[in-house]
């Protein structure tokens, strides 16, 4: 072997090894980090040698144990400190552990504080609402899918409709979270609800201010139900865009109805209907873990719920599927109607748009959305207005042993279920938390596989093509900080030493 062999052999490796990179890296398309949500995640999406997707995984790697170092804490501790998984969706699990502490204690609230409640929910739910249609989903719509990256954001929808419009957004968020701090304490993690009522009313002569905030919240709901006309409905290609089949999935659904199935953010039981829109089941809170079971797979940390009759069936729709849907589309596909008449007229529109429920367009959400803006708007009107909403009559103080307590409630992203179970002293043994985001988990896993599918052909990719395979989990609006949980509870850690030169000389795995 002469001197130029060895250095040519080299080359001839090093460029195998590089081809070898290449193709590993054309066969693999990466999304990481994934915008616009709350919480962390990646998207994997794997080729075949045509270029056509094989698989894509929706991975989400954070993990926060909730569950697990709830134990030994007071039950009493449970509202703030649940509060603490997200800062977007505080106030949902505020309130779901504040209803679960009223199970759990066996104690009704007074009317004005269960009105009390409920007006601050639907505050939360219209504010909340709001910052996924102009912030975090709406760019996509109102800026474009295929816009820049630097301008789909609130940027480049306030050059897009107009500054005095970002300035009407962002001062209604502003007035909205006012309201939730002046009842609450502070927006992010309130500190109002106890068990069997609130720690705080309204003051009479607060109410003329806050009945004109409802009022202009209306309007404000209002105006967004114009602006989903203008600039989505009356644009074909994003008409087109959202009934594609690309975007479509045949699931159940699952959301919380009112004595006459209307919807309903703050109370009430759970209903969910069949792929062709059949009532399938109706329980009550207490009966969830009769209907919900949960699947792990190894590369996530989110558990996947389905119901629990039909069992795990794999990522796949249909009527012996398992697998459901939960927030604002699936609310308005579980219910018969809205219990305020302008949120009724806008549900309308969207049936007669969109066809005869259920409605299985994954990117419909965001219509949904904005309907149950109205609906949250009007709600607050109508609970401001009843006389009781002023009564210092706020709370029954608990009486019985703590045994079991279970509250659920529709956070923005669907159903949201606390599960406590304590000692005779009120003891945290046991905590479960289904969120809306799990619930979701699995339906989204399949949303962006489908998606990935529907777009990626012959290996060609662009940066609005990938931006519309994220456009399948926001439709969701996922909040994985929330979502994610494991079993057995803690991070699988493996921690490696390496010597010097960069060899492993100790692995140590948990």
């Amino acid at each position: 072997m002469t001197m130029d062999e060895p250095i040519q052999k080299a080359w001839n490796e090093a460029q195998a090894l590089a081809n070898a990179t290449y193709e590993e890296g054309r066969r693999r398309i990466t999304i990481d980090p994934i915008t616009r949500l709350e919480g962390h995640g990646k998207i994997d999406i794997f080729l075949d040698d045509r270029g056509e997707v094989d698989r894509a995984y929706f991975q989400v790697p954070e993990l926060r144990g909730f569950e697990v170092f709830s134990r030994g804490r007071p039950a009493e501790d449970m509202p703030q400190i649940t509060s603490r998984i997200c800062g977007v969706c505080p106030t949902a699990h505020h309130m779901a552990a504040t209803k679960a502490l009223d199970d759990l204690y066996k104690v009704e609230p007074p009317p004005a504080a269960k009105k009390i409640r409920e007006l601050i929910y639907n505050t939360f739910m219209l504010e909340d609402h709001a910052l996924h249609v102009y912030i975090l989903g709406g760019p996509d719509f109102i800026v474009g899918p295929d816009a820049p990256k630097e301008l789909r954001n609130v940027v480049g929808v306030i050059q897009k409709v107009g500054v005095e419009v970002g300035k009407k957004v962002i001062s209604m968020r502003r007035r909205l979270r006012e309201l939730i701090a002046y009842v609450g304490g502070k927006v992010i993690h309130p500190v109002f609800g106890l068990p069997g009522g609130v720690a705080k009313g309204i003051a009479v002569e607060e109410l003329p201010k806050f009945k004109e905030l409802a009022k202009d919240g209306l309007d404000f709901a209002l105006f967004t139900v114009q602006v989903f006309r203008d600039l989505i409905l009356k644009n074909e290609g994003y008409v087109k865009l959202i009934t594609s089949d690309t975007f479509t999935h045949k699931t159940y659904y699952m959301g919380m109805v009112d004595a006459e199935n209307r919807i309903n953010f703050y109370d009430g039981k759970i209903r969910v209907i069949d792929p062709t829109g059949k009532e399938f089941v109706k329980f009550a809170p207490r009966e969830y873990l009769d209907q919900i079971a949960e699947h792990v797979e190894p590369w996530s940390y989110v558990k996947f719920s389905y119901l629990k009759s039909k069992g795990w069936q794999g990522f796949v729709e249909g009527p012996e599927s398992g697998v459901y849907c939960v927030a604002p589309l699936a609310r308005l596909n579980a219910s018969e109607g809205m219990a305020t008449p302008q949120a009724q007229a806008a549900r309308e529109e969207f049936f007669a748009v969109l066809g005869d429920k259920p409605v299985h367009h994954t990117l419909a959400n965001h219509w949904a959305r904005v309907v149950e803006m109205v609906y949250a708007a009007e709600r607050m009107i109508e609970l401001l207005n009843d006389p009781e909403i002023t009564s210092k009559d706020l709370r029954v103080i608990p009486k019985s042993t703590p045994t079991v307590g279970i509250g659920i409630v529709e956070a923005p992203r669907g159903t949201l279920v606390h599960h406590y179970e304590t000692d005779e002293n009120g003891i945290i043994r046991k905590a479960n938390l289904i969120v809306a985001t799990q619930n979701n988990a699995a339906r989204m896993a399949m949303s962006v596989e489908k998606s990935a599918k529907g777009l990626i052909h012959a290996g060609q990719v662009s940066e609005g093509l990938l931006n519309q395979i994220e456009m399948a989990f926001r439709a969701y609006d996922p909040c994985h900080g929330c979502a994610t949980h494991s079993l057995p509870g803690q991070m699988p850690l493996i921690a490696r030493v390496h010597g010097r030169d960069g060899r492993v000389l100790k692995e140590i795995s948990r």
